[in-house]
């Protein structure tokens, strides 16, 4: 995958950390994965204290990093629901070998 900052190019892990970086990225991540599928208002209840500003912008994020699918449904209301891709799988794979590793550490 090409990427924009030289940084990313130089290492891969940094590229990787940024992703996840924050407060709230790795927890919504993992209420997503943990969820299979799930609804705006139902993961932000998950996730005591985070605003709808901050789980939009990990949302919207998360979706243009190919991490997230947003599974929009033509129904009045509209429906709308998030979900792992294929990527994000792989780096929920990923973060339970370090999950593992700091249970073991910690």
């Amino acid at each position: 995958m090409q990427h924009d900052n030289p940084a990313f190019s130089d290492c891969p892990l940094e590229y990787a950390i940024s992703i996840l970086g924050g407060k709230w990225k790795s927890r919504v991540l993992w209420t997503i994965y943990t969820s299979k599928s799930i609804r705006f208002n139902q993961l932000k209840r998950e996730l005591n204290g985070i605003t709808d500003m901050m789980l939009t912008k990990i949302l919207k994020e998360f979706v243009a990093q190919n991490i997230v699918i947003r599974h929009q449904y033509n129904e009045v209301p509209p429906r709308v629901e998030y979900s792992l891709s294929e990527n994000g799988l792989k780096l929920v794979e990923s973060l339970s070998e370090i999950r593992k590793w700091s249970r073991e550490v910690h």
